[in-house]
């Protein structure tokens, strides 16, 4: 097999764990999601988020200067009289470059779920968050502020029946973003329709079919991720069996669906052992490949021409 082979640039610590002590939860670092912001100079800006907070990290090199020469020669503790002729301005040299990361900015108090997942819009202004129940829009620039775009969580919990499990802004138009659920629909919603998005502009879905219809069926349906093509033509989505390749002008059905895993036999193992419930993602690049994360750490490229 041929191996791709990548040259360690940097690494650092984005969260640390931290208690809620109002809800006595305990919040871990773990990282969910991690997102790059359009490059406007030689850094790298990036967003990171674990069930809480989301933050706006600038990576960059640093160059690290000494002072070359000064008034003391070797050895001497303290200088000596000297004569404005011999006087000489300290000189800073180049020693060394280091990567370093800074948090430019830091967004938290806005969820109250586990954020899943985060996506840069094409302004890059902006961003979205999601978690179960809500997605919410921020400004890049504004730490202490968001606008709540979608809120599904019912006026009873017990007549919950779906969370929202991915987002996702469009590449081009910045205006649009769609969104999945755990009942395995995609839904496009439009800012300029509402400042609240829950009349959703396109509804992307397979009808059920009843007769094929089992326990399981609800839990591999559910979307674990979902993404625009990079010229927002197409819709891919990853659910438990299946990557999925949707055209924007049809709603009704996918154009493609890829099996990835042949385990229908094996549902009642896997839900016994909570493996069922593994979320997976996908991802699209500008050549018609389509990656997606599997089991045994693989990550697969499916290639087609779309």
């Amino acid at each position: 097999k041929k191996k791709c082979e990548y040259k360690f640039y940097t690494e650092f610590q984005s969260h640390e764990p931290e208690f809620d002590y109002l809800k006595s939860l305990e919040i871990e670092e773990k990282i969910n999601k991690i997102r790059w912001c359009k490059r406007q100079n030689a850094a790298h800006f990036l967003l990171s988020t674990n069930d809480k907070t989301i933050k706006l990290w600038k990576v960059f090199e640093k160059s690290i200067k000494v002072v070359s020469e000064n008034n003391l020669s070797d050895g001497m503790q303290k200088p000596t009289s000297f004569t404005k002729e011999s006087l000489k301005l300290p000189t800073l040299i180049h020693h060394d470059t280091i990567i370093t990361a800074v948090p430019r900015k830091i967004y938290q108090n806005a969820h109250t779920y586990h954020i899943n997942s985060i996506s840069v819009n094409s302004d890059g202004e902006s961003y979205l968050s999601a978690d179960d129940l809500r997605i919410n829009l921020w400004n890049l620039e504004i730490s202490n502020q968001s606008f709540n775009i979608l809120d599904i969580k019912p006026v009873n919990m017990e007549e919950l029946t779906e969370v929202i499990t991915a987002v996702e802004f469009h590449p081009v138009h910045c205006n649009t973003f769609l969104y999945s659920s755990s009942k395995g629909t995609i839904k496009i919603g439009d800012m300029r329709a509402a400042a609240l998005c829950d009349q959703h502009a396109k509804v992307y879905g397979e009808d059920d079919d009843s007769s094929n219809k089992t326990f399981f069926s609800e839990i591999i349906s559910s979307i674990s991720d979902v993404k625009f093509s990079p010229n927002g033509r197409h819709i891919i989505s990853r659910d438990y069996l299946t990557l999925k390749i949707w055209d924007v002008n049809m709603e009704s059905k996918p154009v493609q669906t890829i099996l990835i895993h042949d385990l229908r036999n094996k549902l009642c193992d896997l839900y016994e052992s909570d493996s069922i419930f593994d979320k997976f993602e996908c991802t699209m690049d500008g050549t018609g490949l389509y990656p997606f994360s599997n089991y045994k750490n693989y990550y697969i490229y499916y290639i087609q021409n779309i």
